[in-house]
């Protein structure tokens, strides 16, 4: 008999060697470098133009922050390729097993269910990293051009699709485990990643507590990743979902198991899931790691923010598809939220579009109340919301001498990216498939 150490390193190697003998593998492999010089290319084009290349107006700013204008872009072919292409890759490598007979020999070695779920876990993410040289060539490519980089906001973009990867594997192990067929947990998987995308749709049509569900989901948490915000919040609810993910398909693995007792022990840990994420959105630290300070305030005013104490409540009477107010919760209350935790937003309307209510006496207002005092403004600005809180907390901030945020500009196509993507990308990962199958055979 083998130890549990040793039954799991044997079980990390058969998980790998399965991974390598999928040809779903090998064919994510393959798409994914074109997916990343799709995303790439158009990226750098873009970015050279609004530097001036070829004559063209410069552009000012935020355009020229490589976070939004390279690698957010080239980082979401990782987003689609973990919607799209990497759910068929982890029900491969669990449904294989259950459909081949392998699972019956793996129970019967000296190791717990949860265990096996984790080397499966583990050999997958592995070879996630190992699809990730793709935008890591991105990056050695854009260093060559010349272009600036900055590692903390880097790292945010990475750790943000190695967790919505995390995300996805969990997902498609739970339904690879619960159902019987490859076919069903493909569709279970999809179901639930549209179903992410109904749940956004719905909170930008009706805001609220949709909204507050929708901040949860893997696409708006891969967004503030790419914004270069990191949400203590946030990291633990998607822990917890993926601990969660790994934890049902142990539970489900267990084929010699009564299906009552399983399903028993899955409402049990679906459960704690749901208390641990309410508790969890209780959690307030956030930090603002991009280069270009675009997830918070000026400094001088967050000096001055940090100095009110009470509650500050706001009252917006906007529709929720009306563009001032994506505007003024984008590029003011998403910021206010980070510095002041007593916060209260509240929006009022009676209609989702707000086209019939212009001519209220009140819509478009913004009522402010903090301390006891109130005051009212239609002005949705950054500089006009901060005056209006500023007037009723008695505070003159000062200007501040910190110097503004100018960007790098880069007026340099993407040579060579072509190349590297769309010929040499497709080329290793067609020989690496034909010596690992040479290898086995």
């Amino acid at each position: 008999m083998r130890s549990p150490d040793h039954a799991w390193i044997w079980l990390v190697r058969k998980e790998w060697r399965e991974l390598l003998a999928s040809r779903s593998w090998w064919l994510f492999l393959l798409l994914f470098g074109p997916l990343v010089g799709v995303t790439f290319i158009s990226a750098v084009n873009s970015y050279a133009e609004a530097s001036g290349y070829r004559g063209s107006a410069a552009g000012v700013g935020e355009a020229f922050s490589p976070l939004i204008g390279i690698w957010a872009p080239t980082f979401g072919a990782c987003e689609l390729a973990a919607a799209f292409l990497l759910p068929f890759v982890a029900i491969r490598l669990v449904a294989g097993d259950r459909l081949s007979g392998a699972l019956k020999l793996e129970i019967q070695q000296p190791i717990s269910p949860l265990s096996r779920v984790t080397a499966k876990g583990v050999v997958l993410l592995a070879g996630w990293l190992i699809a990730s040289l793709a935008p890591a060539a991105a990056i050695a490519l854009w260093l060559s051009y010349g272009g600036s980089l900055h590692v903390p906001e880097l790292a945010t973009v990475v750790l943000g699709h190695v967790l919505n990867a995390g995300l996805t594997i969990a997902l498609a192990f739970t339904a690879a485990s619960i159902t019987t067929h490859p076919s069903t947990a493909a569709i279970v998987t999809l179901g639930v990643t549209v179903g992410s995308w109904i749940l956004s749709f719905i909170a930008a049509v009706h805001g609220g507590r949709w909204a507050i569900a929708a901040g949860y989901t893997p696409t708006a948490m891969v967004a503030e990743f790419q914004h270069g915000l990191v949400r203590l919040d946030v990291l633990l609810i998607a822990f917890t979902f993926i601990l969660t993910g790994l934890g049902l398909a142990a539970v489900w693995l267990r084929i010699g198991v009564a299906a009552r007792r399983r399903t028993g022990e899955s409402m049990a840990l679906l459960v704690l899931m749901a208390v641990a994420m309410y508790l969890s959105t209780f959690v307030s630290p956030s930090w603002d790691l991009s280069e270009s300070r675009m997830n918070s305030f000026a400094p001088a005013d967050e000096r001055a923010l940090r100095q009110i104490r009470a509650p500050l409540q706001i009252e917006a009477h906007l529709a929720p598809e009306d563009p001032r107010r994506a505007d003024l919760e984008q590029r003011v209350l998403s910021k206010l939220r980070r510095i002041m935790p007593k916060l209260k937003v509240v929006y009022v309307s009676n209609t989702s579009i707000g086209i019939f209510e212009q001519t209220s006496a009140h819509y478009g207002e913004i009522r402010y109340e903090l301390g006891g005092r109130r005051s009212v403004s239609r002005v949705t600005t950054l500089e006009g919301v901060l005056e209006s809180i500023y007037s009723l907390a008695g505070i003159v901030p000062s200007d501040g001498s910190e110097s503004e945020f100018r960007g790098h500009p880069l007026p340099v196509p993407p040579r060579g990216a072509a190349l590297v993507f769309y010929l040499l990308w497709p080329a290793l990962a067609l020989a690496a498939a034909f010596f690992s199958h040479r290898r086995r055979s």
